[in-house]
């Protein structure tokens, strides 16, 4: 390596070790117990050397994780509560099929709670996101002898009265209106605004400015709000000035392990012989490139409803919605390489540079988001799907390291934009005849940044396979990570 890039990877080596230190740091002064119970993965955090605190129940929303809330779990820790976070059978490190009902789990949680030395069982709370809003408010009406407050975020449905659940507190992000409007409904259904939290019939609605249904879940307002309503209820004052930055030091960390990547992958990735054979015509005319691509998104998108049939594309392949995704990249992936008509053929440098990319992908993406917001360590069953998940990706990425080799900075740019509009227009027209996969929605914003990084390593790499099969890899093992085990 140059000089250049030894500086570049000193450089990254040390934030990443700060991003680290920020985030283990976060747990200072915490007890953290990892549990199982009734084969229930849970995550408990309490302030040390502290007894007879509140207890807090927090669940996730659907295609989400224990980790997912954590943000919430340190702020209400290091103010002084014990809480006790999840993963819903189907969902994260549970090795339990996908129940009927969310409530099983709940119940499971709770006992595990206020089992803790730690915990005053006569002061409870609850706090869900989406999914999880509708399980700890139906909780909160179903024992409200039981929780003295319950916090439902992005709010799907229950039925609430003026009564229970005791000392609602509703959150939506103002960039979220179908969340709004049901929470909306909820306070209506509920009483209306009232402050007696005395009494058990407290009820608020707050907006969190500049938040989405996903980027809620990080915001210090909704944190904050959270807090504060359960002091109220709790009659507690609050010192902690406690602010969770953890994704700010994931964010840090990301970007250390991209920088490293590029001070050493060009040392390893040389011109692929394979792709002289592929004339100028058929790799570089933005007429085959451009043109291929808009075809294949929307030609896949007209497919996949005639392969489902009568069939539930939702559960394919034994994981919900997320098959159904691996499905559409496949079928765009072999259509877009039928239009190229030819592609580079592999070689064992190639092949092993793709593990190499993804190990590294693998380690700079997912190693940290297992402590702030991710289950990123695959339980066997997950294990078993990301082979096939990946192998669905891998079309798809084969082309598009065709597409992009040996194009401009400026124009793969370009090249990341063009993708991206042509994914999210693909998977959208898909949800229009597909509405069961309707969950796929919320995560439209979250692709462009995925390609933003794809785009990055092809700019590494001069190796259409080595390209292909690492973003593969890696993207099948974050499809088999995030997303609900089928039941």
């Amino acid at each position: 390596m140059s000089r250049k890039r030894w500086v570049v990877l000193a450089l990254a080596l040390l934030m990443i070790g700060l991003a680290w230190v920020g985030v283990l740091g976060a747990r200072s002064g915490l007890v953290v117990r990892q549990i199982a119970r009734s084969d229930v993965p849970l995550i408990y955090l309490a302030p040390q050397n502290q007894t007879r605190v509140p207890g807090v129940l927090i669940a996730h929303g659907f295609a989400g994780s224990k980790q997912l809330m954590l943000g919430y779990g340190h702020v209400l820790a290091h103010a002084g509560y014990g809480v006790m976070l999840w993963d819903f059978s189907g969902h994260g490190g549970s090795t339990l099929p996908q129940r009927d009902s969310l409530q099983a789990d709940l119940q499971v949680a709770y006992e595990a709670l206020v089992a803790q030395p730690e915990i005053d069982a006569t002061r409870l709370a609850l706090l869900g996101h989406s999914m999880g809003s509708g399980s700890v408010m139906t909780a909160g009406i179903q024992q409200a002898d039981r929780f003295a407050a319950t916090v439902a975020i992005s709010p799907t449905g229950a039925k609430v009265t003026p009564e229970s659940p005791r000392n609602l507190q509703l959150q939506a992000g103002s960039w979220e209106g179908g969340f709004i409007a049901n929470a909306e409904r909820l306070l209506d259904r509920a009483g209306g605004e009232n402050e007696n939290l005395a009494a058990g019939q407290g009820r608020s609605l707050v907006l969190i400015p500049k938040a989405e249904h996903i980027t809620i879940l990080f915001r210090q307002a909704s944190h904050q709000a959270a807090l504060r309503w359960l002091d109220a209820t709790f009659g507690r004052q609050n010192s902690s000035l406690y602010i969770d930055r953890r994704m700010a030091w994931y964010g840090l960390h990301l970007l250390g392990w991209l920088l490293a990547m590029g001070a050493i992958l060009p040392s390893f990735a040389r011109s692929s012989p394979a792709l002289s054979q592929i004339s100028k015509f058929q790799v570089r005319s933005p007429i085959r490139r451009w043109g291929s691509l808009l075809v294949s998104a929307l030609a896949a998108s007209g497919t996949i409803p005639l392969l489902g049939g009568g069939k539930n594309l939702a559960a394919l392949g034994g994981v919900q919605v997320g098959g159904a995704v691996a499905l559409w990249f496949g079928i765009a992936g072999i259509l877009w390489l039928g239009l190229l008509t030819q592609f580079p053929r592999p070689t064992l440098r190639a092949l092993l540079l793709g593990l190499s990319v993804f190990a590294l992908l693998w380690i700079g993406f997912g190693l940290m988001a297992q402590l702030v917001w991710l289950q990123w360590w695959l339980i066997p069953t997950r294990l078993a799907l990301w082979p096939w998940l990946a192998l669905g990706f891998l079309p798809w990425f084969l082309a598009s390291g065709m597409a992009q080799q040996d194009i401009s900075g400026g124009s793969r740019i370009v090249w990341w934009l063009g993708q991206s509009i042509a994914l999210v227009i693909g998977i959208f027209l898909m949800l229009q005849f597909s509405p069961q996969l309707g969950f796929l929605y919320i995560l439209l914003p979250l692709f462009p940044l995925f390609m933003a990084l794809f785009a990055y390593v092809a700019a590494l790499l001069n190796s259409t396979w080595g390209y292909a099969l690492g973003c593969a890899l890696f993207f099948g093992w974050a499809i088999a990570a995030a997303f609900p085990l089928a039941s």
